[in-house]
């Protein structure tokens, strides 16, 4: 069960971290941008859509 958990949390910190990529190059139009809020991932996409 412990195993399966965490392999959804990974997917998940994953697909939030695309996303958060996704909604920053279109936004912004900037590779540099579009990787640091990659990086910090749903932290990102939480902000964009309470912002936009």
């Amino acid at each position: 069960m412990a195993n399966k958990t965490k392999e959804h949390v990974e997917k998940g910190i994953t697909f939030g971290s695309a996303l958060a990529m996704i909604i920053s190059y279109t936004a912004w139009k900037s590779i540099p941008w579009a990787i640091f809020h990659g990086l910090l991932g749903w932290v990102y996409v939480i902000y964009y859509a309470i912002q936009y």
